[in-house]
């Protein structure tokens, strides 16, 4: 008997994959070590926890568990997608961004997590730029942003009646607001030749010509991304 659990004992661990919970144990580690990163690099008291499941997304139409619970879920669906910790750093900021919301205002919360919910365009600027600054205060790369979403957003028909803004136009104003605040990401840029991001590059040429005009000019409006 002794002989079988040393065996056993010996394939799990020159073998991870024959523990049954190893590889789901390796990304809730990774997805805990980097979340709480982030919450105490941006000082974050409000309480919340790291959730992965194999559930490839959420269900549509239902309130996020980060306004409700203030559990930050990461379905396996996206998190295939995720690559580096850039990218998952990115992908936790953002859900953060939207679970510090649900811990404000009347009800407990309640009321603004409904609204986030509802859509609101000006949040939703607001909390990507939010992330943005959670990932630089904890020492990850912002442009791990841009190709998160470029990777797992489409790019819808228009935004005029819709709850969010075009993906187009988020990744502009993200990319903006690096380049004013943390432009040292970009002239030292690590994602340069990254795939996805030299893809973002080929398809916001005429919103980054925008950006260099506003630059040129000295302007203080906004731009009018496509």
């Amino acid at each position: 008997m002794k002989k079988v659990f040393v065996v056993l004992s010996l394939l799990c661990i020159c073998n991870p994959c024959v523990a049954d919970l190893t590889g789901d144990t390796y990304v809730q580690g990774r997805v805990d070590n980097i979340g709480v990163k982030l919450l105490n690099a941006n000082r974050i008291q409000n309480r919340m926890i790291f959730v992965y499941t194999k559930e490839q997304k959420q269900k549509e139409l239902s309130l996020s568990k980060s306004l409700t619970s203030r559990q930050i879920i990461v379905y396996d669906g996206l998190y295939q997608s995720v690559q580096t910790d850039d990218e998952l750093a990115a992908m936790l900021a953002r859900e953060i961004s939207s679970a510090v919301k649900s811990y404000s205002g009347i009800w407990g919360g309640k009321l603004d997590a409904a609204q986030v919910t509802l859509g609101s365009k000006k949040f939703e600027t607001v909390a990507d730029k939010r992330a943005v600054d959670y990932m630089v205060n904890a020492g990850y790369n912002p442009l791990g942003l841009i190709v998160y979403i470029n990777k797992t957003c489409p790019q819808k028909r228009g935004d005029k009646i819709g709850r969010h803004n075009l993906t187009s136009k988020r990744l502009a104003r993200i990319y903006e607001y690096i380049t004013y605040k943390y432009p040292s990401y970009l002239e030292n840029n690590e994602y340069i030749n990254n795939e996805f991001y030299q893809n973002f590059l080929l398809t916001s040429v005429e919103n980054r010509k925008k950006l260099e005009q506003k630059i040129k000019t000295g302007s203080k409006e906004e731009i009018d991304y496509e």
